[in-house]
């Protein structure tokens, strides 16, 4: 893609979708509708949603809405279809693509040392990271994830083809260049704190020169951690942030996460008592901050990230399987307010399908209710599906586009298919739907049985895609 790209055009628009439509209001409200009539305009938008539109007043309803019926295209979903918000990955280590499943017996220290950082300095060749990258975000889109939250590599070239990438290929995104000056081998890290800076000024400027809107992607500042930014490094940032209020550029990092990293963290900052209190130190906390993983916050430091506003990644294959197994009180964090979305982690952790993280959450959940005596209750499959959904829109800031079906959304959507063509035939390997399953139970049946074979379209404002990636 030259510099001169432009964000992909509609194709196809409008149309409208008749069947059964299911989403969130908020954590707690989960709205299945059945007959319900959703038009998308010709910018990819939700222009109106009918709840209740029986067949038979579907044409009447289009013509309502100022559209000729005749001409006016209608997918009717049948039983076992049933349309679902995009998925949204708010954390995503784009360069680990090919080392998922790796360093399961390590802790998160040694596995960044002896796995991790070696590998992400491949990026420093360019073909070999559009190759990887193209097939990162391809994989996400044939899985349902309309919007990620990327890690880029250290490299700035490379982040920029992440970027124009996602572009490419249509798909949401948030994507940053990670800064890392220190604590890292010399191979594998910034040059000196003002190379980073001007680097990470240059994909800025890169990915808002390609999508000069914001229509798609968005560029995000990403110190790894404190671990690998000196003071300097991250003053350098925060002052980023201050230039481009208030605008409100994105943050992300990595935030208590595990055991030896905290210590570490201390080591180098012993002047602040929380990690909490180091970010904000140097400007890094606020409404548009994703802090990745949070699994062992304080009282202070729960209050601290409600007020600023701050987001949660909740990560719970990585968290369980690297090293230590950790159970972040997210049943806490819903209760206080905070934002809180999942995230895939790839590569610490080992599968990139959202529904796989859904079903980790819960299980998770169930583990937190155990060990708290039922004081942190287990996760709903509701709530879960709300993280992965609006849930996610709001630690991204994005709550006002994406997340659920509301009128001037833009449409971003997965159609669900869950009946196969023979008799108790499934799609793919989920649950069979019975004759006498409701929609409820083959909503449940596919949350937890389901796969990618069962996505059989995604839509990001308005535009299919799954089939240019399948």
């Amino acid at each position: 893609m030259s510099q001169e790209a432009t964000v992909p055009q509609m194709r196809g628009l409008p149309i409208a979708f008749h069947g059964t439509m299911i989403h969130t209001l908020d954590v707690s409200t989960l709205e299945i509708l059945q007959n319900c009539l959703l038009i998308i305009d010709s910018e990819g938008k939700i222009e109106k949603i009918y709840k209740d539109a029986p067949p038979d007043k579907v044409n009447e309803l289009i013509s309502e809405a100022g559209h000729t019926p005749d001409v006016f295209p209608v997918k009717y979903l049948k039983r076992g279809e049933f349309l679902i918000p995009g998925f949204i990955d708010t954390h995503h280590h784009a360069p680990q693509w090919a080392q998922r499943g790796m360093g399961r017996d390590q802790t998160l220290l040694d596995w960044l040392n002896n796995v991790t950082f070696a590998h992400e300095r491949k990026f420093e060749d360019l073909k070999y990271a559009r190759k990887m990258y193209t097939a990162c975000v391809q994989a996400g889109i044939k899985q349902g994830v309309t919007t990620a939250s990327y890690y880029g590599s250290v490299h700035v070239e490379a982040t920029k083809i992440l970027a124009e990438i996602c572009l490419e290929q249509n798909q949401r995104a948030l994507v940053g260049k990670c800064n890392m000056n220190r604590s890292s081998p010399e191979w594998y890290q910034d040059l000196s704190v003002e190379e980073s800076l001007k680097q990470t000024k240059e994909v800025v400027t890169h990915v808002r020169r390609i999508d000069s809107e914001g229509k798609l992607v968005k560029p995000i500042l990403t110190p790894r951690f404190a671990i690998t930014c000196d003071d300097t490094l991250l003053s350098g940032l925060g002052e980023i942030v201050k230039e481009e209020t208030p605008n409100a550029i994105h943050v992300q990092t990595h935030f208590n996460e595990a055991a030896d990293e905290m210590e570490f963290t201390r080591q180098l900052y012993p002047q602040f008592k929380h990690e909490a209190d180091l970010y904000d130190e140097y400007g890094l906390l606020g409404p548009h901050t994703i802090l990745a993983h949070s699994i062992f916050l304080e009282e202070e430091e729960m209050d601290k990230i409600k007020s600023k506003g701050c987001g949660i990644a909740h990560c719970p294959i990585s968290t369980a399987t690297l090293g230590e197994f950790m159970t972040a009180p997210i049943r806490e964090y819903l209760r206080r307010g905070i934002k809180v979305g999942l995230g895939t982690d790839v590569g610490g952790g080992f599968s990139s399908s959202m529904l796989e993280i859904m079903r980790h959450a819960f299980i998770i959940s169930k583990a937190r209710e155990t060990m708290t005596k039922g004081a942190d209750p287990a996760l709903k499959l509701h709530e879960g599906f709300f993280l992965a959904t609006l849930g996610g829109a709001q630690v991204c800031g994005l709550e006002d586009k994406v997340g659920n079906f509301v009128e001037g959304k833009e449409f971003d959507a997965l159609e669900i298919h869950t009946v196969g063509s023979e008799p108790c035939a499934s799609v793919g390997v989920m649950s069979p739907i019975e004759d006498d399953d409701s929609i409820a139970v083959i909503f449940e049946k596919f949350l937890m049985t389901g796969d990618d074979r069962n996505i059989a379209k995604v839509y990001v404002a308005g535009r299919s895609l799954k089939e240019t990636v399948s």
